[in-house]
């Protein structure tokens, strides 16, 4: 990738780079990466962490109820519970980011 041009790595980026490594077919490597996708979003849904070795984990925190306010006109208004998603870097991709190689490696 060239990194003097910010880009998005899409889900087309990401099935051509398992049809490059895995010598699966384009339709196959489509395929593969539609079901780990599928299956980290219904483990998401259920409220269940996701952990990739080396890359990080996604977690779904529950947000209580609190009151925020409208900026414009400053009243106040209610915010409903809600669950949200983080992601939580591992050290050996914070390392990474940072062109240092983690402890360990």
């Amino acid at each position: 990738m060239d990194r003097s041009a910010a880009t998005t790595v899409t889900r087309a980026h990401l099935a051509e780079a398992i049809y490059a490594e895995v010598g699966l077919s384009r339709n196959e490597s489509a395929g593969l990466l539609e079901a780990v996708l599928d299956l980290m979003a219904k483990a998401l849904a259920n409220g269940d962490s996701v952990k990739i070795a080396a890359f990080g984990t996604f977690v779904v925190r529950q947000k209580g109820m609190r009151v925020g306010r409208n900026p414009k006109t400053g009243i106040e208004v209610p915010i409903k519970p809600r669950k949200v998603l983080s992601f939580r870097p591992s050290q050996v991709l914070k390392a990474r980011m940072n062109g240092l190689e983690a402890e360990g490696q």
